[in-house]
């Protein structure tokens, strides 16, 4: 077991698509010491339970054999009134409690992707792809389906009811001609029903979107999550279902992407996405239903500018944001290379946060501060999900990478 965790460590910076990771940051590079930070402001959210690595003062790396209860590297995650799903990256499988934690430590209910808990390793530790899944990094459940992005599979497997028995198969493969294949693009050129390292997915208003985050670009379904070998209605960001350089071969401009993440809802019939590799979020005010630029950016000062801003210090910046995710308008981004989560109430035109869930204050991005693990500290978040429960509580799975944990908080 030890080859396969010592050659997938640092997944947080070597797990990124379609180029060359950023190098991790020495602690206090150009900020200095930190001493006696303010104590942080959240908007009202806290934490409400951790799943994973405890928060014992210092980084943890994960049990050399897997449990139910710890993860190695998890980049998405998905909470409503009764479940989470995790994409335990590291562990190339899917955890699924069947009810919301609200103490640390709480093993999940269902290991997906693996023969049993304590297994780990790609396409099930060599049993096959039809048995597992390699480097697993989008989750989400609709209509008691579950979908995941098997991203280095470059898939996406689909559930059509929720598994309550550990090492359940998926009942639909997209993205392959079956479920034994396992090549970039089916094999072949990129076309629209096909995939290079699906990193994010997400059904908005109906549309099913894959962020085909190695073919450079979004993929979008009108009727939701379709069937297996059906083309996508639209291809975002590339002039042809063909195309995949980066940026569309040219400039940074407001119709293209270097590494498109993650894709949310505005609330108001539009989209967000994370364009990871350019350090921005793009928005269509209205759903695309054919490629075309954007109507807006956040993170960037226009559309032409891609490029990644200094270290320090961070007020109205983004360093390789992976994932974001909405409730009512409202948006929170991971913030990924700022080891924090932004949460901004409404404005779509500007980056005005009223949190930087993880930091002291909005100027802060250091690696659980540079002081120790904490509830409320952050190390590489990868994955968002925000969900208002029924009671009217919002919370939201932060998928804290660096830290091999998901928490859970929660805002009144």
């Amino acid at each position: 077991m030890a080859a396969p965790r010592t050659r997938h460590r640092l997944m947080r910076v070597q797990v990124l698509a379609a180029g060359t990771a950023p190098a991790p940051v020495s602690p206090g590079l150009g900020a200095g010491p930190v001493l006696d930070p303010p104590p942080p402001t959240y908007d009202g959210w806290r934490p409400r339970a951790v799943l994973g690595a405890d928060s014992p003062g210092g980084l943890l790396l994960p049990p050399a054999q897997p449990t139910a209860a710890w993860m190695y590297a998890p980049r998405a995650a998905w909470v409503d009134d009764d479940l989470v799903v995790v994409a335990d990256t590291g562990n190339h499988r899917v955890l699924v409690w069947h009810g919301v934690p609200t103490t640390d430590g709480v093993p999940a209910d269902v290991v997906l992707g693996q023969a049993d808990e304590h297994s780990e390793g790609p396409a099930a530790g060599g049993a096959g792809p039809e048995n597992g899944m390699h480097l697993p990094t989008g989750v989400l459940v609709a209509d008691g389906r579950l979908v995941v992005a098997d991203a280095w599979h470059h898939r996406v497997l689909v559930w059509d009811t929720l598994p309550a028995r550990t090492s359940t198969p998926p009942d639909h493969v997209l993205g392959q001609p079956d479920a034994a294949s396992v090549e970039p693009n089916a094999g072949g050129d990129a076309g629209a029903d096909t995939f290079y390292w699906p990193f994010g997915i997400a059904l908005v208003d109906g549309r099913f979107h894959v962020a085909d985050t190695g073919n450079r670009r979004v993929l979008v379904w009108r009727d939701g999550i379709p069937e297996p070998g059906r083309p996508a209605d639209v291809v975002l960001g590339q002039p042809s279902p063909a195309a995949r350089e980066e940026n569309r071969g040219g400039p940074v401009a407001a119709d293209s992407f270097r590494w498109p993440h993650a894709v949310a809802g505005t609330g108001a019939g539009g989209i967000w996405v994370a364009d990871a590799g350019n350090h921005r979020l793009l928005r269509w005010d209205r759903h695309p239903d054919a490629d075309r630029p954007s109507d807006g950016v956040l993170g960037q000062p226009d559309f032409a500018t891609g490029s990644e801003f200094p270290y320090v210090p961070q007020v109205g910046r983004l360093r390789f944001p992976y994932a974001v995710t909405t409730c009512d308008g409202a948006v929170a981004i991971a913030d990924t290379a700022n080891n924090r989560v932004l949460v901004q109430r409404d404005g779509l035109e500007s980056l005005d946060p009223v949190a930087a869930l993880g930091q002291p204050t909005l100027a802060d991005n250091g690696e659980n501060r540079w002081t120790g693990v904490a509830a409320d500290s952050l190390c590489w978040p990868y994955g968002l999900h925000w969900h208002r429960s029924a009671h009217g509580t919002d919370l939201m799975a932060v998928a804290d990478s660096g830290n091999n944990r998901v928490v859970l908080w929660e805002r009144s």
